[in-house]
């Protein structure tokens, strides 16, 4: 399947935590859509398995009927959980509870409830027993929390994340590589939104706004399922969309005091919707930036013109001409990509330390991109999402960037651009040498 293109480590480490004797306790994790059943039942294909996807009510007398499928007899025991687990023990190999939170929503006592099946009826199997969920706050909160009964039975734990953007060539052999940017500015490495592109990206988009498909409530969809004051934090989140990151930026965008503002914004970070980003030099306050690459497309375009799309006044076009300036942040998040990897080959220097660095100058914003910092060596990255790109001049005021930060070394200037019409003076990386690393 196309989710396993580029699935093939989390893959080998879901199978390793499986293996053996013993009774093992699996958490796979991850937001919405990023394919974490289909990785479970891959892992698991060739075991006898139970598998059950938990639902609001009724899940005992679910799961047993789920059971039943592989073994009627489960059928026969008594209505409690350790009842259904002493049959299944020797019976089968692997249990899976999908989706885990929606079994807490309905029985607080359920993590209790399985410790006690832990402890006394599974500890000394042979039984896997896997839990995944889509409600990050809830599985870090509830399951794998110290304070959670269940801390200390777990064997394995795995955050299943958005697929890399130098892997996109897997899922889209054929498209050019302007295209893969395109694409990666809506889908933000998520399994789920890629396989939805099937036809040139454009057009797909265009489809979608005219037959008012899923993309008009998923943002709404994912907040819901992780929060139950939406408003409050879509309100946060439409002010980091709209360039608001520092937080009295936000808290006065949102209307909100910093001693009410700070928890949203911490249990955002807890989710990966949100990051707190510090300069890496630990010069100058923190920003807040959208982690997640769909959500951040929503925001921007979906979002605030849901009633003109709803009457037809809002469509592609519409996102085409903003489409390139907003492509400017997704590109820094590939050049990143890039230069780790290109580091990680030799081909660049090594570095201690590496992320963006911005600071002021007589009242002036300044900032790098990327800056890493090495012994005896700086490497200083702009990503510019421009043909034309002149390298040289570019690599000067890198060079005169470094310098006003007062930092040693030998300068090494990074430019990462759509196109070049001069790439002497800097490690020049285009589109066409992005394509050509891209697996």
């Amino acid at each position: 399947m196309v989710i396993f293109l580029d699935r093939e480590e989390e893959l080998e480490r879901l199978r390793e935590a499986l293996r053996g004797e013993g009774f093992r306790l699996v958490v796979v994790y991850g937001r919405r859509r990023i394919g974490k059943t289909t990785l479970v039942l891959k892992a698991t294909e060739d075991m006898r398995r139970v598998y059950y996807l938990a639902v609001g009510r009724g899940n005992l007398r679910r799961f047993k009927q789920a059971a039943a499928r592989v073994d009627p007899g489960v059928l026969t025991t008594a209505d409690d959980w350790e009842a259904v687990f002493t049959y299944l023990r020797d019976r089968v190999d692997v249990v899976i509870i999908d989706e885990f939170p929606n079994l807490i929503e309905e029985d607080k006592a359920i993590l209790s409830t399985l410790q006690a099946v832990v402890d006394e009826v599974l500890v000394h199997s042979n039984l896997k027993l896997v839990l995944t969920g889509s409600s990050i706050s809830t599985m870090t909160s509830k399951v794998l929390s110290y304070k959670s009964p269940l801390y200390g039975r777990r064997t394995a734990s795995l955050r299943v994340d958005p697929i890399p953007f130098l892997k996109y060539k897997q899922f889209f052999p054929d498209r050019p590589p302007h295209e893969l940017v395109e694409i990666h500015g809506f889908a933000g490495g998520i399994p789920y939104y890629m396989v939805k592109v099937k036809e040139p990206f454009w057009d797909f988009l265009e489809r979608e706004l005219r037959e008012r498909t899923f993309l008009l409530d998923e943002g709404d969809f994912l907040l819901r399922y992780e929060f139950e004051d939406v408003s409050t934090y879509r309100q946060i989140l439409e002010a980091i969309a709209a360039g608001k990151n520092t937080l009295g930026e936000i808290r006065d965008h949102a209307g909100l005091r910093s001693t009410d503002i700070t928890p949203y914004l911490r249990n955002l970070e807890i989710v990966g919707i949100v990051r707190k980003v510090k300069p890496v030099l630990g010069r100058g306050r923190y920003r807040y930036e959208l982690a997640d690459g769909f959500l951040r497309f929503w925001l921007r375009f979906i979002s605030p013109n849901l009633w003109l799309i709803e009457q037809g006044l809002y469509g592609v076009e519409d996102i085409r001409r903003e489409y390139s300036q907003y492509l400017g942040k997704t590109f820094e998040e590939i050049a990143r990509e890039v230069v780790v990897r290109e580091i990680a080959a030799g081909r660049l220097p090594r570095v201690r330390k590496l992320g963006p660095q911005w600071w002021t100058r007589r009242g002036e914003a300044r900032e790098i991109d990327l800056l890493g910092v090495g012994d005896g060596v700086v490497v200083a990255v702009e990503a510019r999402w421009r043909d034309g790109v002149d390298a040289a001049e570019v690599a000067q005021e890198l060079r005169e960037k470094v310098e006003e930060l007062g930092l040693p070394g030998r300068v090494v200037p990074v430019v990462v651009a759509r196109s070049f019409k001069r790439r002497e003076g800097a490690v020049a990386y285009d589109l066409g040498d992005i394509y050509r690393m891209m697996a």
